[in-house]
């Protein structure tokens, strides 16, 4: 009977200690206004568009406890179809943003995309607030779909590297950055959170197998705009 009792003490006491760190935890994911979203869509690079990137980052978000504020993905379009092009860094508010834990990526637009951003594979979370596959794991999931150059502004010119405007899982091609700032070499490119290098494969550059060819999953930036 004292085992039992004993037994229960401890399961109550490790309840209240779950109880008691729950609301912390929500709290924290409140405040978030920036993360690496956990999954993609699962179509490649078709997000359907820059309307069906931002959904995605609102969703998942929403699951997170941060769904009151408007989420939109770091994603730039290329001028198509009479439409001029979008940047990126035009998307997502003025900042400063934080992760799931607290930790500040940038004050403003400008930190963002200079030298000083604190954007590292221990600070680019998930909206759950859990580091995710880099270089050197298995498998390698730090290939971000960004279609930017390195200053946040879209391509111009008739290269595709925005899988056609986030239209496509076949034939294209996006241009990703690696969040965990390491690639193949020890060069810019590679460190790039932003801009490292286009998507390609067998099945054209854009399809959910391209991506995880060179180290992806269609996984996207997430900022809170305010």
């Amino acid at each position: 009977m004292i085992r039992i009792e004993r037994s229960m003490t401890i399961s109550g006491v490790a309840l209240a200690m779950v109880l008691l760190a729950a609301p912390s935890a929500l709290a924290q994911s409140a405040d978030m206004t920036f993360f690496v979203t956990s999954n993609g869509p699962g179509k490649g690079a078709d997000l359907g568009g820059l309307e069906g990137a931002d959904a995605q980052c609102q969703k998942l978000a929403q699951a997170a406890g941060a769904g009151t504020r408007t989420w939109r993905a770091y994603l730039s379009t290329q001028a198509a179809d009479g439409k001029p092009a979008i940047n990126a860094k035009d998307r997502i508010g003025k900042g400063p943003w934080q992760n799931a834990k607290g930790t500040v990526i940038a004050k403003d637009v400008a930190e963002l995309h200079g030298a000083t951003n604190n954007l590292t594979k221990q600070t680019a979370l998930s909206e759950k607030g859990e580091v995710i596959n880099g270089a050197g794991d298995q498998p390698n999931r730090h290939d971000i779909l960004t279609g930017s150059q390195p200053d946040g502004t879209a391509f111009a010119g008739p290269d595709d590297r925005t899988c056609k405007n986030w239209t496509s899982s076949t034939q294209g091609a996006a241009m990703v950055g690696h969040f965990d700032r390491r690639g193949l070499r020890d060069d810019e490119p590679s460190k790039s959170w932003n801009s490292s290098h286009p998507s390609r494969g067998p099945d054209g550059g854009c399809s959910q197998a391209d991506l995880k060819t060179t180290g992806g999953d269609g996984l996207l930036y997430c900022f809170a705009t305010n």
